[in-house]
């Protein structure tokens, strides 16, 4: 039995799947930026150059992007670009040598792991609720 006034579990859904409205994602060149963890890694510590689920080895100054975004935005696997948050506050947030890998990442999104693409997230852009830093949905541009 559950504390509610029905006795039943009660589920909520989100009102809606828009972005946060504090961050600008408009452009056909913005891609959604989730950074992500290594096999090897605990927290910001990191063990290893190695992430064998994801099939990287030697480095973590990797960009995993869709196929699809790497051909429309003229790029190609394996070359060196640089990576800036698309925050429009005056302050410039870049992050250079990562190479273009691709991945199963949906179109329009692309992973890299943390520490390293700390430098891209604003201090200001946080989760609603949480209050913790939104490092699954930073918009960012691709520098080549």
């Amino acid at each position: 039995v559950w504390e509610t006034p029905n006795k039943k579990a009660n589920f909520k859904l989100p009102s809606g799947l828009e972005t946060d409205p504090d961050i600008d994602v408009a452009g056909h060149d913005v891609l959604t930026l989730i950074t992500v963890r290594s096999n090897d890694q605990f927290n910001t510590t990191v063990y290893g150059y190695n992430d064998r689920l994801r099939g990287i080895s030697g480095t973590r100054m990797v960009l995993l992007m869709n196929e699809k975004d790497i051909q429309r935005l003229g790029l190609s696997a394996g070359q060196e670009v640089d990576l800036e948050a698309n925050a429009h506050d005056g302050v410039e947030r870049r992050v250079h040598g990562l190479r273009i890998t691709p991945f199963s990442v949906p179109e329009g999104n692309c992973a890299g792991y943390y520490p390293e693409l700390n430098p891209l997230v604003p201090l200001w852009h946080r989760a609603e609720k949480a209050h913790v830093p939104a490092v699954k949905s930073v918009p960012v541009r691709i520098l080549p």
